[in-house]
């Protein structure tokens, strides 16, 4: 029976050789809830270490709520139809509602894009503005803003959400590649920061440190700063969810931000961490359409990955690229790759550039890989090699090659879900 692979909006079969030596890493299953959109109402009548949110919407004017963009797959209507419901009958007006979508430095998300995003009844009815980080005249100076031991960044945020009597952020509970996990502060910074901010947020030495990484927030510089930046800023009121493969609602986390985001973590960490022992394949996706429709977004899958790997393995991904690269700043600079040596050399001697980060991430797979071989339909096999990766036209050639290099008898994991999966390296 085939493996269906996470792969743009359809899916990609494998075929495993019937002698190769596989393991198929999945979710821990996670039970998806009977009623959904019951339990997400109960958790706003129930939130989390703080008041229900219709007594927190109560005497307010405004309210400014952050989304994820197209980037994570929120299930915005059902949690967003019945939060203004709320905010409405509490008196706020819905001229007086903003969504505020929490691009960071990603692409705005407008027209029929948006109407999948949050349904047509909220696209047709509310105001919805794309943050844009590269505006200064859109944000709001906080200052200095101190995070770890003796670090501080000068911080802007957008003032749609500094200047709304209520703020209100939701998204999808995950593991990020460098900021732990997903949700709770994150949508915050960088999520609706200044691009000067974004740079500070994503320098070489805070990309660079060890723990930040997937599944942990200690001594996570990235997290820090992500978690004080939001402190300083403020937020009311937070709705998490948690999904399964199949993209059920699996958990909904809503109320106080650091007090609903670590609940939802404790839960989540029973799915997505699982155990193994590392292989010299591997075999991993970028979790399908949305995550997978530029290159921009392929380190996750790769850097999530690693700890699967053998150092010196090989590892084979899957990714759509639908939309190509990325934006013009990673286009330009995937453009003037030479080698991994020459990027890193170059990044930590010169001031942050835009989008940098995630090349940045790719160079630690490329150092932990002997190869990267990938399989995609959206960019030419020049182009992708020009990325210094090799590739190939199937996941089964991948394999083949594989097992040339690390022989027959080579152990392989496969990672359909990509970067969902948080793998927790042990030894046999």
């Amino acid at each position: 029976m085939p493996i269906e692979l996470r792969y743009g909006r359809s899916g990609l079969d494998l075929e495993l050789p019937p002698d190769l030596d596989a393991r198929t890493l999945h979710l821990n299953p996670l039970p998806p809830l009977e009623d959904a959109d019951e339990a997400i109402r109960d958790s706003f009548e129930n939130p989390i270490d703080c008041l229900p949110l219709r007594e927190l919407a109560r005497g307010k004017r405004s309210a400014c709520i952050v989304i994820c963009d197209v980037t994570r797959p929120v299930p915005n209507e059902a949690i967003l139809r019945p939060m203004v419901q709320i905010l409405e009958e509490e008196g706020i007006g819905r001229e007086s509602i903003i969504f505020l979508i929490a691009t960071g430095l990603h692409r705005p998300n407008v027209g029929e894009e948006l109407r999948e995003m949050v349904g047509s009844y909220l696209f047709e009815n509310y105001r919805f503005e794309n943050h844009d980080a590269r505006n200064d005249e859109e944000m709001a100076e906080l200052g200095e803003v101190g995070f770890g031991e003796g670090q501080s960044a000068r911080v802007a945020l957008n003032s749609h959400y500094i200047d709304a009597e209520l703020k209100i952020t939701t998204g999808l509970l995950e593991p990020h590649f460098m900021a732990g996990y997903s949700g709770g502060r994150k949508v915050i910074c960088p999520g609706i920061a200044s691009a000067k901010t974004i740079l500070q947020f994503h320098s070489p030495p805070m990309i660079g440190n060890p723990n930040a990484r997937a599944g942990n927030l200690v001594a996570n510089p990235i997290h820090a700063m992500s978690l004080a930046v939001a402190k300083q800023v403020g937020c009311d009121f937070i709705c998490n969810v948690t999904l399964d493969e199949e993209r059920r609602i699996t958990g909904v986390f809503s109320g106080d931000m650091v007090g609903a985001h670590r609940k939802g973590i404790e839960w989540i960490d029973q799915s997505n961490k699982v155990q193994v022992e590392p292989a010299p394949i591997v075999v991993t996706t970028s979790a399908g359409y949305p995550l997978d429709t530029t290159f921009y977004q392929i380190a996750k899958g790769m850097v999530c990955a690693l700890p699967a790997l053998e150092k010196g393995g090989t590892l084979i991904i899957a990714a759509s690229l639908s939309e190509g690269i990325g934006g013009p700043e990673f286009t330009e600079m995937c453009q003037s790759l030479t080698t991994v040596d020459e990027f890193l050399e170059r990044i930590f001697s010169s001031p942050t550039k835009i989008d940098q980060w995630q090349l940045q991430e790719m160079m630690l797979a490329l150092q932990h890989a002997s190869q990267i071989l990938i399989v995609s339909d959206g960019l030419s096999p020049e182009t992708l090699d020009s990325l210094l990766l090799s590739p190939v036209p199937s996941v089964e050639v991948a394999l083949e090659i594989a097992r040339q290099k690390h022989g027959a008898d080579a152990r392989a994991i496969i990672i359909p879900e990509g970067p969902y999966v948080t793998p927790v390296a042990h030894t046999a």
